[in-house]
């Protein structure tokens, strides 16, 4: 990937739009990734589900999505995609909020990567997207993703029973948040 397309780049990491050219490794990745992914995160495994996921994500005004990918080796060659974040339900005015939605893949899980990626996802909101807020909605029991925001800077605001249908079910979910004040990064 070249460096043009990067929206941000950090040490080991970069992040860039989604594209329907990435269908073959993001589905590759999420099917290798059913494991560490259930119950809390279905991300499209298949051609035909990516190319409608993608889609949304690119045509909605209301939605962001991001590819974390780790960043090369200097030889030349781009890492692969190690995750992605999307920011959904966007809502400008007064508000200038989204909500987030994450999965790391297998191979990259526990290397920190999303924890840069995060870090990018979230100067890039705060900055060119114009947000104030990021909010991340996270059932309880999802040990890895309230890590992740915890590292990150998030507050824990509250706590919503039968917050999102997930698996065929409703689930509860912490709500965490972080502001541009909170990161000193006033927009």
């Amino acid at each position: 990937m070249p460096e043009s397309d990067y929206l941000a780049e950090g040490r080991r990491t970069a992040i860039r739009p989604f594209t329907q050219a990435d269908a073959e490794e993001f589905t590759t990745r999420a099917r290798e990734s059913r494991d560490l992914h259930r119950p809390w995160l279905f991300p499209p495994d298949d051609i035909r589900a990516y190319a409608a996921y993608t889609g949304r994500l690119i045509e909605d005004p209301t939605r962001a999505g991001f590819l974390v990918c780790e960043r090369g080796d200097g030889s030349g060659l781009a890492g692969g995609i190690a995750g992605f974040i999307n920011i959904n339900n966007i809502v400008a005015g007064a508000f200038r909020c989204g909500a987030l939605g994450y999965g790391a893949f297998a191979h990259a899980a526990g290397r920190g990567l999303m924890g840069e990626g995060l870090d990018l996802v979230r100067r890039y909101a705060f900055g060119p997207l114009g947000l104030h807020r990021l909010e991340a909605n996270i059932q309880p029991g999802n040990e890895g993703s309230l890590a992740l925001v915890r590292r990150a800077g998030f507050r824990l605001e509250g706590f919503s029973p039968d917050f999102l249908f997930i698996d065929g079910a409703w689930r509860d979910h912490e709500r965490w948040a972080v502001t541009a004040e909170m990161t000193g990064e006033n927009v």
